[in-house]
């Protein structure tokens, strides 16, 4: 009996971006009121902080799975998502504090 794959992959890599849009939702919504809340900065980062890398992991998963099981897949998208993944690196890139001094 052969056990056929494609299946398998399909299911993991498909759960991969699910997990990964639902818990990066919470991140992102942490940004998104980070800029309206300017008084409760301190509580909205302590709430990310645990989280925050853990998230990133299901989108490195989604994207080493995709090469490996389907690599002809990987050759045509990655390529077609060099802009919006340049973006998206470049977003996660904190201005850092201003010292005063």
């Amino acid at each position: 009996m052969v056990l056929d794959l494609v299946p398998i992959w399909t299911i993991l890599l498909g759960l991969a971006v699910f997990y990964y849009v639902v818990f990066d939702g919470f991140d992102l919504g942490v940004g998104i009121l980070y800029g309206l809340a300017p008084n409760d900065r301190s509580l909205l980062m302590s709430s990310v902080a645990p989280v925050w890398d853990g998230n990133e992991t299901w989108l490195v998963f989604g994207g080493l799975g995709l090469l490996t099981a389907f690599p002809l897949a990987f050759a045509i998208i990655i390529p077609a998502l060099y802009f919006p993944i340049l973006i998206m690196l470049t977003g996660g890139i904190s201005p850092g504090r201003r010292s005063t001094g």
